[in-house]
């Protein structure tokens, strides 16, 4: 893997990254919540470039909701920060509250995953705070429920308070050359569960191969939406009649039944970000589009 080189930042970059170091100028150690996704991965970076590599620590939460190939993916950026890792397990899969799987799911989940980082990394690495990367436009989001649970725990969330918003973000990624700065979203794979549909381990196998079949087959991003015996599929909408054409269209039904579907549906739709939230949290006009 390509390691980091010192990136020069400018104008608004280079203040959006000057805001952030002041916000963690008192916070090292500081620990990472770190998935691999965009948002986390610059936060590390950001953090690395305040306070220095050896004052951090990445903390990558590993369960049956994480797949593989993210967890894979997450090593990967940590070495091209030069950022030292630290896995731990997460339990959420034990808990009745985050099983039943209403819309505050998000929440349960980082409530276990911010309590493992306290039991278990805090005081093994002397941790002054632990931070997360949430960024402006989720900090404003209704069906983002972790957030309360980063409250709770007083986990501090520097990019959203410095104004950095999902444009911004991957920009200044873009501008630091971090690998994950064009990387789709990958949310958890419970959230291609219907709310209230129990979350276990076989459904999350289930998605999890599925969606690793559509990669391996070119699609750029998908989400494999778990309805019983229907995989529901969202993928980018210029990719859409790709699937659906005479030479691919076998080989996505065969990829998605192998996971263990029986029937495979192609939503027109595409790709939508909070698809089961949005509409239970009294957001009208559909879940939006990414």
């Amino acid at each position: 893997m390509t390691t980091q080189k010192t990136h020069r930042l400018e104008g608004a970059d280079a203040e959006a990254a000057d805001a952030v170091a002041a916000l963690l100028r008192d916070a090292a150690p500081l620990g990472v919540a770190f998935s691999g996704g965009v948002d986390s991965s610059l936060l590390l970076a950001l953090a690395i470039r305040a306070l220095g590599a050896d004052r951090v620590v990445a903390i990558l939460g590993v369960s049956p909701s994480l797949a593989a190939d993210e967890r894979v993916a997450a090593h990967d950026v940590a070495a091209f920060l030069g950022a030292r890792i630290v896995e731990i397990a997460t339990y959420e899969g034990e808990s009745a509250a985050y099983r039943v799987n209403g819309p505050d799911r998000c929440f349960h989940c980082k409530a276990e995953l911010f309590s493992r980082i306290s039991d278990e990394v805090v005081a093994a690495h002397d941790l002054a705070a632990v931070a997360y990367g949430e960024n402006a436009d989720d900090a404003r989001r209704p069906d983002r429920p972790g957030s309360r649970a980063a409250r709770d725990h007083r986990v501090l969330r520097p990019l959203a308070d410095v104004g950095l918003d999902k444009g911004a973000v991957r920009r200044l990624a873009r501008a630091l050359g971090l690998p994950c700065a064009d990387k789709p979203a990958a949310p958890c794979l419970a959230s291609r569960i219907p709310h209230f549909e129990e979350v276990t381990p076989a459904k999350l196998g289930q998605i999890e191969q599925a969606e690793k079949a559509l990669r391996r087959l070119g699609f750029s991003d998908s989400r494999v939406r778990h309805h019983g015996d229907i995989a529901r599929l969202e993928l980018p909408v210029d990719e859409i009649a790709r699937a659906v054409s005479p030479d691919l269209r076998d080989a996505v039904l065969d990829a998605v039944q192998a996971a263990g579907f029986r029937m495979v549906a192609v939503d027109l739709a595409g790709i939508q970000s909070g698809a089961f939230t949005l509409p239970l949290v009294g957001v009208t006009g559909g879940p939006g589009r990414v």
